[in-house]
């Protein structure tokens, strides 16, 4: 394949980044209890080459997959590239993941060994009593950080139990070259992402090692990415936004990645202030925390040129937000299965929000109606990507053929399940979630639209809309609100607010006020634990 990755692999990728870059810093880490370690690329290849050696050790074969359940840490990416190195495959776990869940994914996987936190060691346990798994033991790393959680247990437990193993005193003692340089191809698999399921178990997207290297070169062209440049994420490592939008396009533009563990509404502009960081990344949640937090003279303050948005919140919450700390969002659409994000702003000349951009470099995006026929402009339908499987888009879904058949068309392109609709110059507008469209007597009502209504309230913080059984309409609408901070709000008054400011068919039969929402580790609202 002739493309701009070639042949290139994570192992080639890393050498060149040494002999170019060996004393630039490459990244900043920022832990939950505010102390900071920092790397070279040089010293960070030498503790990938180590966590290499490591597994080697363990007799890992290339094309083995090797699960790893970390918090956002360093060692999360000495395990992405270690593994990488020497042909093996990661399976990043999710943070919040239960033994059901994790047992599921080990044994889709067959993964041999895993690598851990002290905390979920028992969740360990419990996933090796329920069946054959992780035949070659699970090994616990962070053991060397007095701070993190679980970790006394961990050590104590370490002496005890043969199958366990210290990944961090392994790492230490291991030599700083690679052992063993095995075949590689840029095609082969490097890891292995489990999307989140809605009605049904979570699907393995395989990425290679052309699918890793690509969507850092894509992301340096979309933000225009130099090696100048010091990207402040606080996004969750097993997440392919970390991985694939901010940690890859700092590597291959030989930039800083500054990686803070844990998101502080409080402290993030002091954070990005601290790290002089030049480009992040931000979802609602983010943006409407950080508003709730009190103005401050140095709102405006920072050197911040971009910041990567994924997907719109209202037309009052951004101007506002762009108004008071001086930024602009860098809206955009993708997918774990798209790499990339194939929809984005482009990195140069005029934005029209609430777009989420046109088609990025190495895709051709479309619209599809329900009857097989290319959407004309204005015209809602499936959102649907093409690119080359393997390089730019994800190769397939994991011991899954016919899963990947049905995501992807008989001409090749892939089925993303979302509405959007594309205007007469080439602008697409995301309409919602196909998981998030509401059926009700006939209507299609897009969750989001009416959660962005519920937030303009300015009593309501957050809202989540969601569709419940109704024995004549199909579905009734629900609407979850979380008042602000201090003030208190009613059934009555949300209902009389949507009647003002919504179609009929489209005001919620039910409103429950509620003190929290369920969320998954990248602060997104659980909205299947919602009933």
């Amino acid at each position: 394949m002739t493309d701009i990755v070639g042949n290139e692999t994570v192992r080639s990728l890393w050498d060149g980044l040494v002999a170019a870059c060996g004393d630039r810093e490459f990244l900043l880490f920022r832990d939950r209890t505010g102390s900071t370690c920092t790397y070279t690329y040089c010293t960070f290849n030498e503790e990938i080459d180590r966590t290499a050696n490591v597994f080697l050790s363990m007799g890992v074969q290339a094309g083995e997959r090797v699960a790893v359940q970390l918090c956002t840490c360093p060692e999360f990416m000495m395990c992405l590239f270690g593994l990488a190195k020497i042909g093996a495959v990661m399976v990043p776990m999710n943070e919040q993941y239960l033994v059901e869940e994790a047992a599921y994914v080990l044994g889709r996987t067959e993964a041999s060994c895993a690598v851990v936190e002290p905390k979920f060691l028992d969740l360990y346990r419990a996933v090796r009593g329920s069946g054959p798994h992780l035949p070659k033991g699970v090994l616990v790393a962070r053991t060397d950080d007095d701070s993190v959680e679980g970790v006394d247990e961990a050590r104590a437990a370490l002496g005890g139990e043969e199958s366990l193993h210290d990944f961090s005193r392994l790492r230490v003692a291991a030599a700083a070259v690679l052992d063993e340089a095995r075949p590689l191809c840029a095609d082969d698999p490097a890891e292995i992402i489990f999307t989140s399921g809605t009605t049904s178990r979570p699907k393995g997207v395989v990425l290679s090692h052309a699918n890793l290297l690509f969507s850092g070169l894509y992301g340096d062209w979309e933000v225009t990415l130099t090696k100048n440049d010091r990207l402040l994420t606080t996004m969750p490592a097993c997440h392919s936004n970390f991985q694939l939008a901010a940690l890859m396009p700092v590597l291959t533009a030989g930039a800083a990645l500054i990686v803070v563990e844990k998101y502080s509404a409080s402290r993030f502009w002091s954070q990005i202030r601290e790290f002089k960081a030049t480009v992040t990344q931000c979802v609602a949640m983010m943006l409407r925390t950080l508003m709730l937090q009190p103005e401050s003279p140095d709102d405006r303050n920072h050197a911040l040129r971009e910041i990567l948005y994924f997907l719109p919140v209202s037309d009052a919450e951004k101007e506002a937000f762009e108004r008071r700390f001086g930024v602009s969002l860098m809206n955009t659409y993708g997918s774990t299965e798209s790499v990339g994000w194939v929809l984005t702003d482009p990195p140069a000349g005029p934005r029209r929000w609430p777009s989420v951009g046109r088609a990025g470099l190495g895709y051709e995006v479309r619209i599809m109606r329900e009857d097989g026929a290319e959407g004309a402009p204005g015209e809602i339908g499936e959102i649907q990507v093409r690119g080359v499987r393997g390089r730019t888009i994800m190769k397939e879904y994991w011991g899954d053929p016919e899963a990947t058949a049905r995501t992807f068309t008989e001409d090749g392109w892939l089925k993303t399940g979302d509405k959007g609709y594309v205007d007469e110059h080439g602008w697409f507008f995301f309409v919602d979630r196909k998981v998030n469209m509401i059926k009700r007597a006939g209507e299609n009502i897009s969750t989001t639209e009416l959660e962005n209504v519920l937030v303009d309230h300015p009593r309501i913080a957050e809202a989540a809309v969601i569709g419940v059984p109704d024995p004549i309409r199909d579905q009734a609408v629900k609407a979850f609100v979380l008042p602000v901070s201090g003030a208190r709000i009613t059934e009555e008054e949300v209902l009389a607010f949507c009647e003002e400011h919504m179609a009929g068919f489209k005001v919620p039969s039910y409103v429950e006020i509620v003190d929290s929402f369920p969320r998954t580790c990248s602060m997104k609202i659980e909205k299947r634990l919602l009933k």
